[in-house]
């Protein structure tokens, strides 16, 4: 299997650039290829603008659809966004790890997916009809491979439980999985969440290793999340609603799982 690690954290020597480096050396071992995007090593450009496009924007002023469109469909892309690309198309499983920053990613894992997500690419692809509306939630690009978020957090489990102040875990990740990797197809793993970090010594270190040395070995069996997808009947098009025998009496995040 061909493995991507897009990995955010600005220290090598702490909890996640140890976690990052056994996972590449536990895949490897396995026989895998693995390649690392180590966002902050790579002096990772965040923000998206008109210095994306080779030659400048097509009109006398930026603007980030048009330009993408453009930009990709005629190979004007920066290099290092078509680099990033290049890789989503080799890879079969993409692993995303990084802190939980303010409820999120770090600013640069953003970045990365407001750039390398192009139009043409990660948005914007497919037929808009009364049938269907675009290949996304469930199909586009990147439909086949599969994702899973590595996440990290200073906060108890019970802080992100049902009744937990911080709201569920899986509610703060929605937004991340299900529309930043189910939207252009991926196949979105559960995530594995790190929890109170700042209270790990050397014996909980050993069994977080061997959870995540687990989930590495399940990559290609383990069962996605069962996100509801857009085009194959559930929802009304091109409204976007869920119909109403559909999750009946369910609304929120939860309604669009199986």
């Amino acid at each position: 299997m061909n493995v991507l690690i897009v990995y955010a954290h600005p220290e090598a020597q702490s909890l996640n650039g140890a976690l990052k480096d056994f996972t590449v050396s536990h895949l490897q071992a396995a026989g895998h290829q693995v390649q690392v995007s180590d966002l902050y090593a790579m002096q990772w450009k965040a923000a998206f603008d008109a210095d994306d496009i080779v030659g400048g924007p097509q009109g006398q002023r930026f603007d980030a659809s048009r330009d993408s469109q453009y930009a990709y469909a005629n190979g004007l892309q920066s290099a290092d966004i078509a680099a990033e690309q290049d890789k989503l198309r080799w890879a079969d499983m993409v692993i995303f790890q990084f802190p939980l920053w303010w409820f999120s990613m770090p600013a640069i894992m953003k970045g990365w997916f407001d750039r390398v997500y192009a139009y043409g690419f990660g948005y914007g692809v497919g037929e808009h009809s009364d049938a269907r509306w675009g290949d996304r939630y469930g199909e586009g690009t990147l439909a086949g491979k599969r994702a899973m978020l590595v996440v990290t957090t200073g906060g108890w489990e019970s802080h992100y439980s049902a009744r937990g102040i911080n709201g569920p875990i899986d509610d703060i990740l929605f937004p991340i999985q299900h529309g930043l990797l189910f939207y252009p197809g991926f196949a979105v793993l559960p995530p594995l969440v790190i929890y109170r970090t700042s209270r790990m010594d050397q014996a909980r270190y050993a069994s977080v290793q061997q959870e995540l040395a687990q989930r590495l070995d399940r990559l290609a069996t383990m069962a996605p999340i069962p996100y509801r997808a857009q085009n194959h009947g559930d929802y009304l098009i091109p409204a976007l609603t869920l119909k109403e025998d559909v999750a009946a009496g369910q609304s929120g995040f939860a309604a669009h799982r199986m």
